[in-house]
């Protein structure tokens, strides 16, 4: 059984409880429009259990998430005729994420929008860049 949450907004919406606009549905996940889109066409892809964050989604999962990612950001750049499709995923509050239901963020772009992504910077030197690399491979093991 997939786990939800019954105060959830995006659980909601996936019993049948709250109306959405749904693009696309899978046996495990739900694609939809964004009530406050960043441009219309603007989908919002989840899986339909209650994953709070990224890193609690089970990777079995992962196929079907990417697959329905693939399939239906294709259909929004053509429906929108759009020149580009920012994939936006936010965990955690200071990151952005409003909801803690994990969901992916499909955003169509045009050319001259006037949108831009986040400032860029850099490492104050290569050791400090080795030495991070270093601590998050030495996690993963």
């Amino acid at each position: 059984m997939t786990p939800r949450d019954k105060d959830c907004i995006f659980c909601k919406i996936v019993a049948g409880a709250i109306p959405c606009a749904k693009v696309f549905e899978t046996e495990h996940c739900l694609a939809f429009l964004d009530i406050a889109p960043v441009h219309p066409g603007h989908v919002l892809v989840m899986p339909k259990g209650h994953y709070a964050t990224l890193m609690d989604i089970p990777a079995e999962l992962g196929a079907d998430l990417t697959a329905t990612l693939s399939r239906v950001g294709k259909a929004v750049m053509e429906a929108t005729a759009a020149d580009g499709l920012n994939l936006m995923q936010n965990n955690f509050e200071a990151a952005g994420q409003v909801v803690h239901h994990a969901h992916f963020h499909l955003i169509p772009r045009h050319a001259g929008d006037g949108l831009t992504l986040w400032p860029q910077s850099g490492y104050e030197s290569s050791d400090e860049m080795s030495g991070l690399a270093k601590i998050i491979a030495g996690l993963l093991k």
